[in-house]
């Protein structure tokens, strides 16, 4: 699997290495970049962080942090960029289902972002909210309680959970822009998705085992 990632990571950075208008790169994304020297600097907000992507050397880095990147998000914040179509968010909500392919793969989907979540939070849905705050998440009306994360400027993302009762477990489910094909593969929702249910969890363990 790592050389898999290390694969999928040099493709990215020569393909971006390729690209001959970083301005417009950006504009579709809602990145920016300025100029230094021999190089160009693209900053990018990535789960309400600010990563720097600097060009053609394609490093990766934390803005004001010495953090090293973990390789799978180097390879979704590379992803994003050179897919962008810089297409309007529509604001009309689709499931996994609907994105190409999700329909096969959405058993491994639930297995690995929503059934996660629904254990952790089923119970007590009201702690999801302040798990997403430092993801910058806020809260929207689905479902007994919801949380949007934008993982990216053009990609907002939404967990929702169901409070479960003696007759019925909890249930959740997460919800994307129709537009989210034009910015992200299915395999990098997958992705993208899994760590923010990971983080989730582990931000509010934190919190529990601090109170």
């Amino acid at each position: 699997m790592h050389k898999g990632y290390e694969l999928a990571y040099q493709l990215a950075r020569d393909e971006l290495r390729s690209v001959a208008d970083l301005d417009e790169l950006c504009q579709r994304s809602g990145a920016s970049y300025r100029r230094a020297d021999s190089e160009t600097i693209i900053t990018i907000s990535y789960l309400n962080r600010r990563y720097q992507v600097t060009v053609p050397g394609v490093a990766i880095a934390l803005e004001d942090s010495e953090e090293e990147v973990p390789l799978v998000d180097k390879i979704l914040i590379l992803h994003y960029l050179l897919q962008a179509k810089g297409t309007p968010v529509s604001n009309e909500l689709i499931g996994y289902k609907h994105v190409p392919g999700g329909t096969v793969y959405f058993r491994t989907f639930s297995q690995r972002a929503i059934k996660p979540v629904v254990r952790h939070f089923g119970e007590d849905p009201g702690r999801l909210p302040g798990a997403a705050e430092s993801l910058g998440g806020r809260k929207v009306d689905f479902g007994d309680v919801a949380v949007t994360i934008d993982a990216f400027p053009r990609v907002p993302i939404t967990f929702v959970l169901w409070r479960g009762d003696e007759e019925f477990p909890p249930e959740g489910n997460i919800l994307f822009d129709s537009t989210i094909c034009d910015y992200l593969t299915t395999d990098d929702v997958n992705s993208v998705c899994g760590i923010i249910a990971s983080k989730l969890i582990r931000i509010s363990k934190a919190a529990r085992s601090s109170s």
